[in-house]
């Protein structure tokens, strides 16, 4: 399908196997068009917008930092910021939940790049800036005229210091820590990408100065927005279907089994709760919309198209085919329980596929199901009296101002018959193998080089 934005024409790929031919092609298909040009503004050249070529040499610098291994390792700083937000709310309070959640994440990757480099304050105004930048982005990405976007008017101004403010709070964590070479090195990526530039690696080429800026910038953007817009949309969507969330509660409860806390190991046993995360990014999925730019002329079921061509995908439009997902408008994560059907797992494209998958996608998982886990073993959320507004896109999906009210749990002391843990965690192995297939598929079918665990 051909639409117009702006001037300019671009096709709009609508089946999952085509979607999955264009991601697997990735010299073909690279990335670019409006939305990456406006994201290198901030991000520069990092390895969300980087070209192919330099692809596989920076995700490959990035990499371990989440690998499953070293995700399992921030479980806990997970699981402790969730339970902080959860002791700042009060019974019968209005709250804020899409600015807890940003809080919240924005607290989390931030201590995954950069230790204890930004105090509460840096935080606060990174959450902040991110916000005012991701406000910003999506017009500029569908509007291609720049003298619009010169002209000095209020909104132009904030888009612009946002901007600059992130640049400069990222410039001087890396100062800081260079600054600070005595005392133990710290464990988080700055740490690597600052060894990386001294060559102190494996042998392969130097990182620049402006590679760790772009590396640092890009990952805290892709960190922060993404999976707060995702836990907002879950705890909205969990109240206004109180049968999933019954259900939700009841694995909870099954899983605390009277403790106080959930610990890390917990986790693999949430096959309810990881349902509502994956339907959650099926239902509403933080990114809804790419671009990408063909660097050559080739053809895509049928159509001719020519060098510098712009492609779009939007997983919402994939995720919301009723051929793939029957009633697709409705929150069901029973539909993912025990196994999705095989077009449905190729229809599910939230981290997108192949050797540009998203690197962070085990991460933002378990960040989604520790979050959810927690707060709902704490409190029952609430909509506000009235009709619940429809999300408005952006660049992202996903409610930006979602004030709920707050509702103490009690939890159910009583254990869960024996039977319904058992079929729990059957889901869950039957989930996970699901999962496997799926990321074989992926290797098989979507150009995969083994970069994603590398």
């Amino acid at each position: 399908m051909q639409i117009r934005l702006g001037p300019l024409r671009a096709w709009v790929v609508c089946h999952p196997d085509l979607v999955h031919e264009m991601l697997r092609e990735t010299r073909t298909y690279d990335r670019g068009g409006t939305q990456y040009d406006r994201l290198r503004l901030l991000m520069g050249d990092g390895v969300v917008t980087c070209p192919h070529a330099e692809h596989r040499r920076q995700r490959r610098l990035v990499q371990p930092a989440f690998r499953p291994s070293r995700v399992a390792e921030h479980t806990r700083l997970m699981l402790d910021e969730a339970e902080l937000v959860c002791r700042e709310w009060r019974p019968g309070r209005q709250v804020d939940v899409s600015a807890a959640m940003m809080a919240m994440t924005t607290r989390v990757i931030s201590r995954i790049l950069f230790s204890d480099s930004l105090d509460a304050a840096t935080t606060a105004e990174v959450r902040h800036c991110l916000e005012e930048f991701v406000r910003g982005l999506f017009l500029r990405t569908v509007v291609s005229v720049d003298a619009v976007f010169r002209l000095p008017t209020p909104a132009n101004r904030r888009y612009r210091h946002a901007v600059a403010r992130l640049h400069t709070i990222i410039d001087g964590v890396i100062a800081e820590r260079r600054r600070r070479t005595a005392g133990a090195p710290h464990d988080d990526l700055l740490e690597t990408l600052l060894e990386a530039a001294r060559g102190d690696g494996d042998g392969g080429p130097a990182v620049s100065e402006q590679e760790i800026h772009d590396q640092l910038i890009t990952l805290l953007l892709t960190g922060v927005e993404t999976t707060a817009l995702c836990l907002a949309s879950a705890f909205g969507l969990l109240a206004r279907n109180p049968e999933a969330e019954e259900r939700l509660h009841s694995e909870i409860d099954t899983v605390l089994a009277g403790r106080p806390r959930l610990a890390p190991e917990d986790l693999p046993r949430l096959a309810q709760t990881r349902a509502v995360i994956t339907e959650t990014l099926r239902h509403s999925p933080p990114g809804w919309l790419f671009t990408r730019v063909t660097t050559r002329d080739t053809t895509l079921a049928g159509h001719r198209l020519a060098k510098g061509s712009t492609v779009l995908y939007s997983p919402y439009l994939l995720h919301h085919d009723p051929a793939s997902f029957p009633e697709p408008d409705r929150f069901l994560p029973g539909r993912w329980l025990p196994a999705p059907a095989p077009r449905s797992q190729s229809a599910l494209l939230p981290f997108a596929a192949g050797t540009r998958k998203c690197l962070g996608d085990t991460f933002a998982m378990t960040e989604a199901i520790a979050v959810v886990a927690v707060v709902a073993g704490r409190w029952r959320l609430r909509h506000l009296p009235g009709p619940v507004g429809p999300q408005r896109p952006v660049v992202t999906l996903g409610p930006r101002s979602l004030v709920m009210t707050c509702e103490p749990r009690v939890r159910r002391t009583t254990d869960i018959p024996a039977q319904q843990d058992a079929a729990a965690l059957r889901a869950d192995v039957a989930l996970r193998a699901a999962d496997a297939a799926l990321r074989a598929t992926d290797a098989r079918t979507a150009g995969d080089t083994g970069v994603d665990d590398a």
